[in-house]
């Protein structure tokens, strides 16, 4: 493992944006991902590092059978509860954080692309970033794709959406864009844009040894 700090992309949107998917794209090209929510997930399996402080900090009710976080019941307290959701994000945030610095530090491809749904709002980790780049969409096209996927009630979903940044705020902090509002095809042509101005900069960080 090189000590030489990677070249990191911060990729964040909005609740179906089409993170995950364009993500998937930078990773056919020869990017590492790092992906906070894959982390999470890890740590809230069963077996998960995660699990024997939630257990604790929530009780059985939130734990299912199999010993994973139950999702769908902590997202019910937690967006009930604003407390419930502090002490779950002090028991994970220190985690994902810790985790994905070590990945992106361990990754031999060319750059790191590190996903990460709340980057704007959580402002930890955009000083780890050299770029930042936002997936986006119209936020009826948002609402749209996410009711499709998960069933989720409408209200359930604009729910979601206001506990995120706006997309105005996501936008102010983005150092590039990718306009998702289209099919993949599309996406696919902008991914492939950026991975080709990822890359150049990141050989320029390579050459220069910063």
């Amino acid at each position: 493992m090189s000590a030489e700090r990677p070249y990191i992309v911060g990729l964040t949107g909005g609740i179906g944006c089409g993170k995950s998917a364009a993500a998937d794209f930078f990773a056919e090209l020869g990017a590492a991902v790092v992906d906070t929510d894959v982390i999470a997930r890890e740590l809230t399996a069963p077996g998960g590092a995660a699990i024997p402080a939630i257990r604790q900090a929530f009780g059985a009710q939130v734990i299912t059978p199999d010993g994973a976080m139950d999702r769908d019941a902590m997202r019910a307290l937690a967006f009930s509860d604003p407390d419930a959701r502090r002490r779950l994000e002090a028991i994970l945030h220190p985690a994902i954080r810790a985790e994905s610095a070590r990945r992106c530090q361990a990754a031999t491809a060319p750059y790191v692309v590190l996903v990460v749904p709340l980057l704007v709002e959580s402002g930890t980790y955009q000083g780890r970033c050299d770029r930042i780049c936002v997936v986006d969409c119209p936020t009826a096209v948002q609402e749209a794709r996410v009711i499709a996927r998960s069933g989720l009630a409408t209200e359930q979903v604009r729910a979601i959406m206001a506990a995120q940044a706006s997309r105005d705020i996501r936008l102010a902090h983005a150092d590039d864009v990718i306009d998702n509002s289209g099919d993949l095809a599309a996406l696919r042509v902008r991914v492939e844009a950026l991975h080709t101005q990822y890359m150049r900069a990141a050989c320029m960080r390579h050459r220069n040894g910063s």
